[in-house]
């Protein structure tokens, strides 16, 4: 004769939790293949915006120069 097994006793709440949790971690990351880069890669933007900035700032005429007349 076969003997009848029972099924595993499930806490349904750790079920819930773990499920949960597992939903989580692949809403994160979808999240951190979307809008994360690393530190490096934020500092290493800064760097090209400052000096973007900082090269177009040497090509701007001198205000005071316009306002003294020297145009004329």
């Amino acid at each position: 004769m076969m003997e009848a097994h029972m099924a595993d006793v499930i806490n349904l709440k750790r079920f819930k939790k773990r499920s949960e949790r597992e939903q989580s971690a692949k809403l994160a990351d979808a999240n951190r293949a979307r809008f994360g880069r690393t530190k490096a890669e934020r500092a290493l933007d800064e760097n090209r915006k400052d000096r973007a900035g900082n090269l177009l700032d040497q090509h701007l005429l001198d205000q005071h120069k316009l306002d003294d007349g020297d145009a004329s």
